[in-house]
Order: structure tokens, then C-alpha cells, then sequence
């Protein structure tokens, strides 16, 4: 289901808008709505990004876990 929206543009804006809906081949409603997916799509993080962002660090300031330099050092075959 498609929202109505209004929205201000100024003359550059508008007259660019019309240029590139006419070399195009989309409305310029279809324009705008790939320019707001597109800026949603930058700005939105995936649930899985905001996972990794939370996570990154937790163990920094960590004193009670072993060397894992060291014990990977271990585990290779020299």
C-alpha cells in the first residue's frame, strides 16, 4: 500500500528531479522512493550488525582468561 507524502524541493532540485525522470525512464515518485530505500538502507543497521557492534570489545578489560597468543602458539606445528 502506497502513503501519500508531500514534500519541498527546491527549483535546482525539482528541475534535476525532472531531468533525470525524463532520461531515465521512471516518475519521479519512483525516483524518490529509490532515494528514501536507498538512504534507509545505509542508515539502518541489520539486527546481525547490531549484535557485532555490541560485542565488539566485551572481553577487553577481561584479567581472567589465559594468554590465547600463547596457547595458539601451542597448538601450531612448527
Amino acid at each position: 500500500m502506497m502513503v501519500r507524502t508531500q514534500i519541498y524541493l527546491t527549483e535546482q532540485e525539482r528541475s534535476d528531479l525532472s531531468e533525470l525522470a525524463a532520461t531515465s525512464g521512471k516518475n519521479q515518485s519512483e525516483l524518490i522512493r529509490d532515494a528514501v530505500d536507498s538512504l534507509i538502507a545505509r542508515f539502518s543497521k541489520t539486527r546481525h550488525q547490531v549484535v557485532l557492534d555490541n560485542a565488539a570489545g566485551m572481553w577487553k578489560d577481561r584479567n581472567d582468561l589465559p594468554d590465547f597468543n600463547t596457547m595458539r602458539q601451542s597448538w601450531d606445528r612448527s
